[in-house]
């Protein structure tokens, strides 16, 4: 469902100037005299001078609304209206764009779609939209090489990019990726047991006896592959971005052509020489997205990094009894963020079981800012690593007092880590589960990743527009409404049965 825009009162203006254009040269056309006493040359130059008055009239009117046209669009849904995100795009081009749309004009999608890119092409001059149906122009469409139908290129200085469908998100994502000057790479670390950038691309569910999960556990027990992040890798490739694997233990360093290396989820520790190529790969300016949770302990290198971004890994999961997402307490909700370009537009993320971070004294010259945070009545539970736990460290973690209150969870850094050196960004997250093929497509899961690496790219001036994921269908509760439908169902229903039945017994009795 698309949202609706607010009118162009100025367009407006026009459309009402135009009426009152024509209601004056219709009143003025019933005034005029019929009869002028000006002889028979006279009367017909009086008569042209009319006509002509009333063409001139006629064609200024109509220019002046084509060229101050609106769209009012009156469904409910919107359903002729592009989307707020799109339109803002089109409103940031400032170099000459094309869009070539290839439809069947008897198909209703590829109208509407039509109708869709005409709207934004009125909105901005710099944006040229040509619509041709290939039935009809099959010449165009073979020199365009173009053998489908609902597809759009998108041109701009030399560059054009193909676009198969009729979701003007996805139109606008082409306009955002062909005023792209530079290529941009994310390079996904491997190496430790990370969450595989091709693991299988949807959701993974095991249900038990007792229990469910949506991790490692289905791999065990049908033949597949492990968890991953493939819908996080194809959501990237479709904004633009190439991907591609890293493994900094074979080549000793990150490419030059990486623009952002994104960590996500490992599980062994990295080797110290690791850890020193991504703080010089930092400190020559690079992008890093580290999301690491409790399985993950860091060597001391990547330690003493973290610390000079301005964060420091705690052994600890959150719990938080207010605001988490279904009815598990340690899969915590965050709805309120600090500002940042990377949380600008973000409304609920969830974590399953997140570590909090602990802000320390970044170098001199970085800029730490808590982008994400748990609610005031958050606490933390300790997890002691698998190889170190016993029944007495068992027993003594649950003795011990909560300390209620907020927590850190992520951070958003940038600087310089020395004197001299380029300046780099950096987010740090203390979990990777939420960037899962499980989790991604939830809440704003994906929106954040998404915004977190057009900041890191240095591309978050622009509009982030939203690539929609595919799902199944599901209907997800929270703690309280499960808890009032188990009432209504299993106790308030039987109960009104009872009592409807001894109230019938008690009336014929």
């Amino acid at each position: 469902m698309h949202h609706g825009h607010a009118v162009e009162f100025h367009a407006l203006m026009w459309a009402a100037g135009w009426l009152v254009a024509v209601a004056i040269l219709f009143a003025a056309a019933v005034r005029l005299p019929l009869a002028t006493g000006l002889g028979a040359i006279g009367s017909r130059l009086y008569a042209a001078a009319c006509i002509v008055a009333a063409l001139g009239v006629w064609v200024l009117a109509n220019v002046a609304l084509h060229l101050n046209d609106t769209h009012i669009d009156v469904t409910r849904e919107k359903a002729y209206t592009p989307s707020a995100t799109a339109m803002a795009v089109v409103d940031e081009v400032r170099t000459p764009v094309s869009i070539t749309y290839f439809y069947r004009s008897d198909d209703p999608v590829g109208q509407r779609a039509r109708n869709i890119l005409e709207v934004m092409g009125r909105r901005n001059p710099m944006l040229t939209v040509v619509t041709v149906d290939p039935d009809k122009q099959p010449e165009l469409a073979r020199r365009e090489g173009v053998r489908l139908y609902n597809a759009a290129i998108v041109e701009a200085a030399g560059r054009r990019v193909l676009i198969q469908g009729t979701d003007e998100a996805d139109i606008a994502i082409g306009i955002q990726r062909v005023l792209r000057t530079r290529a941009l790479t994310v390079c996904f670390l491997e190496g430790h047991g990370e969450f595989s950038m091709d693991g299988f691309e949807f959701h993974t569910h095991l249900e038990g006896v007792s229990d469910h999960s949506h991790g490692e556990a289905s791999s065990h027990i049908i033949e597949t592959g492990g968890h991953g992040v493939g819908r996080l890798r194809r959501i990237l490739e479709a904004q633009g971005y190439a991907t591609r694997k890293l493994m900094l233990a074979t080549t000793g360093a990150v490419p030059d052509d990486c623009a952002v290396v994104l960590v996500a989820n490992p599980r062994t520790t990295f080797l110290p020489a690791e850890s020193a190529a991504l703080r010089s790969y930092l400190g020559g300016g690079g992008s890093a997205l580290f999301m690491l949770d409790l399985g993950f302990a860091p060597e001391a290198g990547l330690s003493k990094l973290l610390s000079e971004l301005g964060a420091q890994l705690e052994q600890q999961v959150v719990v938080d009894p207010l605001s988490h997402y279904h009815r598990d307490a340690e899969m915590v909700a965050v709805t309120g963020y600090d500002p940042h370009p990377v949380t600008r537009t973000l409304s609920l993320t969830f974590f399953p079981g997140i570590r909090p971070l602990t802000l320390t004294k970044p170098a001199s010259g970085v800029e730490v800012t808590p982008i994400l945070q748990s609610s005031r009545d958050s606490y933390t539970r300790p997890v002691v690593p698998a190889e170190g736990r016993t029944t007495e460290g068992a027993s003594a973690s649950a003795s011990q007092v909560a300390d209620v209150r907020s927590r850190v969870l992520g951070i958003a850094a940038e600087g310089t880590l020395a004197p001299g050196t380029r300046p780099f960004r950096a987010v740090v997250i203390g979990d990777g589960d939420f960037a899962s093929n499980s989790f991604l497509p939830y809440m704003s899961n994906s929106d954040l990743l998404v915004a977190a690496v057009r900041w890191l790219a240095h591309e978050d001036k622009g509009t982030a527009v939203r690539t929609r994921i595919p799902v199944p269908p599901m209907i997800l509760l929270t703690a309280a409404q499960s808890r009032w439908i188990f009432i209504v169902i299993v106790i308030l229903l039987p109960l009104m049965v009872i009592g409807v039945g001894g109230a019938v017994w008690w009336s014929r009795r």
